[in-house]
C-alpha cells in the first residue's frame, strides 16, 4: 500500500495551497480517505475525511476554508486550503481506512506526510 502526498510548502497567511494524495494497493472506491495534521508540539488531528459515498466531514477549525474531494478513477484525493492561517502550520498526512484487494479486514494506512508552513 502506498499513499504519496504532494503539495504543501511555504505559504503566506491568507493564501491558498492544494495537497494531493495518490493511493495504490487498496480498494480505493470504498475506502474512507482523509487528511490529518500534526502541528508543532501537538498530537495528530483530523482535518477532513471523505468516504466512498463522497460525503465530507471537516474539523471545526478548517470548515469553510478547506475542501476535500476525491477522484475515484485516478485514486487521488485532494485538499484545497484557502485563507490559510499561521495556526495551520503542520505536517499533513494522507490517511486511508481501506481494504487491500483479496482481504476482508479494514486497516489504517498513512502517507509519509508533507509540510505546510504558513508565514504571518
Amino acid at each position: 500500500v502506498r499513499l504519496v502526498e504532494s503539495g504543501g510548502g511555504l505559504v503566506q497567511a491568507g493564501g491558498s495551497s492544494t495537497l494531493s494524495c495518490a493511493a495504490s494497493g487498496i480498494i480505493f472506491s470504498d475506502a474512507v480517505m482523509g487528511w490529518y495534521r500534526q502541528r508543532p508540539g501537538a498530537q495528530r488531528e483530523l482535518v477532513a475525511t471523505i468516504p466512498g459515498s463522497g460525503s465530507t466531514n471537516y474539523a471545526d477549525s478548517v470548515r469553510g476554508r478547506f475542501t476535500i474531494w476525491r477522484d475515484n478513477r485516478n485514486k487521488i484525493i485532494n485538499l484545497q486550503m484557502n485563507r490559510l492561517e499561521p495556526g495551520d502550520t503542520a505536517v499533513y498526512y494522507c490517511n486511508a481506512y481501506a481494504r487491500r484487494p483479496g482481504r476482508s479486514n479494514l486497516l489504517n494506512y498513512w502517507g509519509q506526510g508533507t509540510q505546510v508552513t504558513v508565514s504571518s
